[in-house]
């Protein structure tokens, strides 16, 4: 066994390193292929990581269920400076048992306060009446298991247990969560927020419509030069070669090329981290260490990879080993069957029945949708050599000229080869077509006086409130005001709860500056109660819809890496493929424009049709989410069109100084 193995790598080795010039670019092209393939793809496992480590260093700021046996008393609430949030986590602790919080040497002493590095260089920068003020003097800085990102404002402020900010009710937002408490814990909670575990369920969402592109293309890199490899092997099956050993030398030449690949991808993501971890969402970028996935998950996808590339290999070796003297004498493959648009078709009535009660599956629905997204993906892929085929016999029966003539007969006897050209593009169709239905509006911004601070307190004591915020503002140029609520829960109801509030209004005229100082004032007035604006009030919602535009940029920025690399790496691949086609035509005296032109409409015809169907899918797929097109999903349809047009025609061009080279040879030379 060991003999036969290194009878096979050796082969193997020798047929790679000596198959010519153009049998090297070849592989290099199959290379390159997979090298982009794996650091995409670890871009998006790192992504999901990423999102997981947020999700944790922003749990613990949540109090949950009151303990049975608590040693802490937890209460979160939101602080604003220069229009950017601040998270104020109080502390106390009710017994020498307290949890230490994460990202703190220890538990905070009553008055201290630990700042994260971000606040830290604010509070030392900004006016003392602007910022430092409103917190104990600092006693340290917070570490990375504290913080969501290396921007983020955080504050942890210590208090005695019988201190108001920690006794004192306060109103909960649980849309965005930024007040919570206070709550008797006995340890910090680890559950992700609601709007943690939103961002990893975009996450998982934007996964899909990456990754399985990006194993469509992996796959369809093992298929790169295709017909040389497939002419060398029938010769080997024709001087004697078992179908077993065919298999062995494919499999170990396909996974050798794709280790080099996967490693060189490994190679460009870590090249690329710095810049990733410049990308802004939830309001900050990201620490380097949370965009690796960990050594387990990184090993596993340099392992997943070659062993996807040496499958997809040996899946397109049947002609080979069944028939090996037709593949040397070039006869047209049998057609393609029906089914394969078949089961596209079974796809889209099956979400058009599901999608109707999608919604009423709670949790379920994220993984109903996701598995409908992949499965779209893979039925579009297998539905479309056969489209191509179909484009083919139409285009030959309407052509009118040459060049049309020999592109439609390219579609119809390869049309596996020409789908894999323009896959990459197409799939990229979809996902617009899905993004661009749930494309949000640019703001959710509560209309408002945006120098109006606001600070909400039982009708009964808004009038004593108002006074002392009269008394702290001395000297500032602010109007003071009280308008008294009442709001009934739920008036139809037998026992309905009414509140009756009294809410403070300061207007502060003078911009950011002025709100800020008077904002430090009026620190502690209310025990556990900051004075927000509206425009406060909305910073994390219209975060999350600017966040979701970032992410939908960032997809399609993906899909279209993989689109126009595949389009320009597969277009390489078939000149090399068809270089005998070609010099043979050359020499019966087909000029070169006309060789070059049925290549481009070989590209553009299938794409024009597989392109428009795939966005239609997309549009079709996020029509149970959306209400309708807004002017950046119109956008992103607008640009698909036109780059990916415009991208498959560039990486065209790349290949024609490869058409010219090939047919310049005096008689087209074997293999």
């Amino acid at each position: 066994m060991d003999v036969l193995m290194r009878t096979v790598l050796e082969l193997s080795w020798r047929l790679l390193r000596g198959g010519g010039r153009r049998t090297l670019l070849g592989t290099l092209l199959t290379l390159a292929a997979v090298a982009v393939s794996t650091g995409l793809l670890l871009f998006a496992v790192g992504a999901n990581h990423a999102f997981l480590q947020r999700s944790h260093a922003d749990a613990w700021r949540h109090p949950d269920k009151p303990a049975a046996a608590p040693a802490a008393i937890e209460a979160l609430s939101t602080d604003y400076v220069r229009g950017r949030p601040i998270a104020v986590i109080d502390l106390a602790a009710l017994n020498g048992a307290a949890p230490v919080p994460p990202g703190m040497p220890r538990f905070p002493r009553p008055g201290e306060a630990w700042l994260s590095p971000a606040l830290a260089r604010l509070v030392k920068d900004l006016p003392a009446d602007h910022l430092a003020q409103r917190f104990p003097a600092p006693a340290g800085t917070l570490g990375r298991g504290a913080l969501v990102h290396p921007g983020e404002l955080v504050a942890v402020i210590g208090r005695d247990a019988r201190d108001p900010a920690v006794t004192a009710p306060r109103n909960s937002s649980d849309a965005l969560e930024t007040t919570a408490g206070p709550t008797r814990i006995d340890r910090f909670p680890t559950a992700a927020s609601s709007l943690a575990s939103a961002y990893r369920v975009l996450m998982a969402i934007a996964s899909v419509l990456m990754v399985v592109p990006l194993l469509v293309f992996g796959g369809a890199a093992a298929r790169l030069t295709v017909a040389r490899r497939d002419q060398r092997l029938a010769a080997l099956r024709l001087v004697g070669a078992t179908p077993g050993q065919v298999v062995a030398i494919t499999t170990a030449e396909a996974v050798l090329t794709a280790a080099a690949g996967a490693v060189a991808g490994l190679l460009l993501y870590a090249a690329a981290v710095p810049a990733l971890a410049r990308i802004t969402i939830q309001g900050g970028g990201w620490f380097i260490g949370d965009l690796w996935p960990g050594p387990l998950s990184v090993a596993g996808v340099l392992a997943a990879v070659p062993v996807l590339v040496g499958v997809s290999a040996v899946a397109g070796l049947r002609r080979v080993v069944v028939s090996p003297l037709g593949v040397a004498r070039r006869e047209t493959p049998p057609a393609l069957r029906a089914v394969r648009l078949g089961a596209l078709v079974v796809v889209l009535i099956s979400f058009g029945v599901v999608s109707s009660g999608l919604m009423s599956l709670g949790r379920a629905a994220l993984v109903v949708l996701l598995v409908f997204l992949a499965l779209a993906f893979l039925a579009l892929n297998l539905a479309g050599p056969w489209v191509v085929a179909l484009i083919g016999r139409v285009t030959v029966g309407t052509a009118r000229g040459p060049a049309r003539l020999l592109a439609g007969r390219r579609l119809l006897d390869d049309p596996r080869a020409a789908w894999r050209t323009v896959a990459g593009v197409a799939l990229t169709g979809f996902v617009a077509g899905f993004l661009a239905l749930l494309s949000a509006p640019p703001s959710l911004s509560t209309a408002g006086d945006p120098d109006a601070l606001r600070l909400t307190v039982p009708q009964a004591r808004s009038s004593a409130v108002a006074d002392q915020v009269k008394s702290r503002l001395t000297g500032m140029n602010a109007r003071v005001t009280v308008k008294r609520t009442t709001t009934e829960d739920d008036p139809l109801a037998e026992h309905s709860t009414v509140t009756r509030n009294g809410i403070v209004t300061v207007t502060v005229p003078g911009g950011v500056a002025a709100r800020d100082r008077a904002r430090t004032a009026l620190a502690g007035v209310v025990p556990g109660k900051v004075a927000t604006t509206p425009a406060d009030q909305d910073v994390d919602g219209d975060r999350l819809l600017a966040d979701l535009r970032t992410g939908a940029f960032t997809v399609l920025a993906v899909s279209f890496l993989i689109a126009v690399t595949s389009a320009g790496i597969t277009g390489a691949s078939a000149v090399l493929d068809r270089r005998q086609a070609y010099a043979m035509l050359r020499l019966a005296g087909t000029p070169l424009s006309v060789l070059d032109r049925a290549r481009r409409q070989e590209t553009l015809i299938p794409l024009t049709v597989m392109g428009g169907g795939s966005l239609l899918t997309g549009l079709f797929f996020a029509s149970p989410f959306a209400t309708g097109i807004g002017p950046s999903g119109l956008v992103a349809l607008i640009a698909f069109v036109v780059l990916g047009f415009a991208g498959v025609l560039g990486a065209s061009a790349l290949s024609r100084p490869l058409l010219r080279a090939v047919t310049t040879e005096p008689a087209p030379r074997p293999d």
